[in-house]
């Protein structure tokens, strides 16, 4: 199928076009974020719309046979369960928070499932968020760890943003914005660095510095630096982002023995691992995608390849199988479904209503039960 070629507005218009909601997600992500301990950054608290509402803490709602449920006003004496991961455990992509797939395994389970999606976060952000309050439910029943493909996509970016802990979203802004903070304690005047007390020869060098690096940012937003996947093997790619994956689940499992609860580990879908061929909606929506492309999308482009999806479930399982750890792999799944070949995806991650609510029967037919 070919399609015109479109400018970036022209790109955007149509992916708003085809998927209308894209538009409030959009508009929920640039608005910023809040900048946190420990997780580093998270959703808005308190935010509404048609699409979009969080709680008091950030967490995305979820619908239950009691009505809408948060993480913050839940009853710590009754039981839970919570689906953990990034934007697609988060739903982006829904129409409303009554489709991701928290709220559809409500309906399915008839029990209460939280929503501890993060948009954006990798698998140790996701094991943290989980750490940082697990401490507010006496009984989770089921953990559903929903993930896998954010923290392979963010560990294409260039090794110059590798820390000991591995590569996450806002890794470039994160280390621009804090050498900005170091470059403002050389300004201070009380201070108990040795060089504050330096002959004015020697400042000038760093004044100079200083502009010259001025004068470049007001060239180049700092925010629309771009980023490719070329900047690693694939191979070594694929083998930090299973080890770290496998790592964060065991420490999920761990924290969650004291409350007795059953862990399960699913690989997120991709869309060129789990399909071989694409409704035309589909496909005009990955070309429009490609179109306007952020830095996430073209950390992606080596991912879509199928001969990669074997490598990188077969190291997870491995870690997985090692540990007792239930492992599944959607991909698989979504091959007996009923509805593989309809338009399910608004982009290679993420998808629509129908999408996400096929995913949630899979979880409840084929790994809940």
């Amino acid at each position: 199928m070919k399609f015109k070629s479109m400018t970036h507005q022209e790109a955007v218009n149509r992916c708003y076009e085809l998927t209308p909601q894209l538009r409030e997600y959009d508009e929920f992500m640039y608005l910023g974020v809040r900048w946190l301990p420990y997780t580093m950054f998270f959703h808005h608290k308190n935010y509404r719309s048609e699409v979009i509402n969080t709680d008091d803490m950030g967490f995305r709602l979820s619908k239950s046979s009691s009505g809408w449920v948060s993480t913050t006003d839940f009853p710590a004496n009754e039981p839970v369960n919570i689906v953990i991961g990034g934007s697609t455990a988060m739903g982006t992509g829904t129409t409303s928070d009554a489709y991701t797939v928290s709220s559809v395994l409500s309906e399915l389970t008839g029990e209460i499932w939280l929503n501890f999606g993060g948009r954006g976060y990798n698998c140790v952000q996701e094991t943290v968020l989980f750490m940082l309050n697990q401490h507010r439910f006496k009984k989770i029943n089921n953990i559903v760890i929903l993930s896998g493909l954010n923290t392979l996509t963010l560990e294409g970016l260039p090794d110059d943003f590798t820390t000991e802990y591995g590569k996450y979203y806002y890794s470039y802004e994160f280390s621009h914005y804090m050498n900005k903070y170091n470059e403002d304690l050389k300004r201070r005047t009380n201070s108990y660095a040795s060089w504050s007390d330096a002959p004015a020869k020697k400042l000038v060098p760093r004044l100079k510095e200083k502009l010259n690096n001025w004068l470049d940012e007001a060239e180049e937003n700092p925010a629309e630096k771009v980023f490719t996947d070329t900047y690693m093997g694939i191979d070594e790619r694929i083998n930090r982002a299973a080890s770290s994956t496998v790592e964060s689940a065991i420490q999920i499992n761990q924290l969650a023995k004291k409350h007795s609860a059953h862990v399960y580990y699913v690989l997120q879908p991709l869309s060129r691992w789990s399909k071989d061929t694409f409704h035309k909606d589909e496909e005009e929506m990955f070309y429009a995608i490609d179109a306007c492309a952020n830095n996430f999308w073209r950390l992606f482009g080596r991912l879509c390849t199928p001969g990669l999806h074997e490598k990188y479930t077969s190291l997870i399982a491995q870690g997985c199988s090692k540990e007792g750890l239930p492992y599944y792999d959607m991909n698989i799944l979504f091959k007996s479904s009923p509805a593989l070949n309809d338009n399910i995806y608004v982009d290679h991650l993420h998808f629509n209503d129908l999408g996400y609510g096929e995913m949630a029967r899979l979880i409840y037919e084929k790994v809940l039960k």
